[in-house]
């Protein structure tokens, strides 16, 4: 399939760009690092071998999140922000942008995304997970009542907003503590995204704002597999979950959610995904450059499923939701 549209796919600044180092050992970091870097030469000679006719770049992880200052967070973001502006300008046809936020001050963060969006055309915003005050035990988390003006903004803007994975901090899960290889992408990321996830649908926010949009990686995170015992737990008992929000999980995550492959690049949970959300609301991915081009572009053009599905998954789901102008 040509012209496959791509859209969790990361770059870095020198102020971010050792996030990603902790991830890898020696002998991969200098091709993450060139990777991370590169988006004028490597990166589009990627997107031509494979059929990727466009991308949307995002700021990689943790980043801004994990700045506990808040001059500082608002700073990097603008930074970040300015640069991404400049690598899409130059590459008008081939990337997109998703802004970075400072949620340590969700003034700030309301500000930085009305001026990514206005003056530079940027088709949303990616947040890397839950923030950090430099208190393990006040992390913020955006159910919060201090973040519903700002949802309120990303609703009148009209735009996603991409809820990306981070693991949670050091001591703060005994559990994975002496089984580090559970951190990441193996485990970690998708749980406590997941929970994240389901914390702004049982707050009621959907309700408060229920045109947001909210776009979640890795094939939903685990959750669609999961969707039918959240709301289905005791039935039989009558015996329902008690939360704000007037409706089912399900209900929510059907209608204001959007799911991407990136980094999942399994049949049968793409399958199991579809049947749960319909493939109109999931969209490709890679997850450069923590994956492959080639790996993910190979699979999705492969994949046992219909041709007309493969084309909403590939392009069509993206330009629509994001009102892309894409060739």
């Amino acid at each position: 399939m040509q012209n496959k549209i791509a859209l969790e796919e990361h770059f870095a600044i020198d102020a971010t760009i050792g996030d990603s180092r902790v991830f890898f050992g020696e002998h991969l970091w200098t091709e993450v690092k060139s990777r991370l870097l590169d988006t004028d030469d490597r990166l589009p000679r990627e997107m031509d071998a494979h059929g990727v006719g466009m991308m949307l770049l995002s700021l990689n992880a943790p980043a801004v999140q994990a700045i506990a200052n808040k001059r500082r967070a608002i700073a990097v973001a603008r930074e970040a922000n300015d640069l991404l502006a400049e690598k899409v300008r130059k590459h008008p046809s081939r990337y997109a942008g998703f802004a970075a936020l400072p949620m340590q001050d969700p003034d700030a963060a309301t500000i930085e995304i009305e001026r990514c969006v206005k003056e530079f055309g940027f088709v949303g915003a990616l947040v890397n997970g839950f923030t950090e005050t430099g208190d393990s035990k006040k992390l913020l988390y955006y159910d919060l009542p201090q973040y519903r003006a700002f949802w309120k903004k990303v609703e009148a803007l009209d735009v996603p907003f991409y809820l990306h994975p981070r693991n949670p901090l050091p001591g703060q899960i005994p559990g994975y503590e002496g089984h580090n290889w559970l951190l990441g992408p193996n485990w970690a990321f998708n749980a406590e995204t997941s929970v994240h996830a389901l914390r702004l649908i049982g707050s009621g926010l959907f309700d408060e704002c229920p045109g947001l949009k909210i776009v979640l990686g890795h094939l939903g995170e685990g959750i669609p597999a999961q969707l039918w015992r959240i709301d289905g737990r005791n039935g039989w008992m009558k015996e329902r979950h008690r939360y704000a929000a007037k409706g089912s999980v399900a209900d929510y995550f059907r209608k204001n959610f959007w799911l991407t492959t990136s980094g999942n690049y399994s049949t049968s949970t793409l399958v199991q995904a579809m049947a749960e959300v319909g493939a109109g609301r999931i969209m490709f991915s890679v997850d450069w450059p923590f994956e492959d081009v080639g790996q993910a572009c190979s699979w999705i053009d492969e994949a046992k499923i219909s041709e007309s599905d493969r084309m909403q998954i590939g392009r069509e789901n993206a330009i629509k939701l994001f009102k892309l102008k894409a060739n």
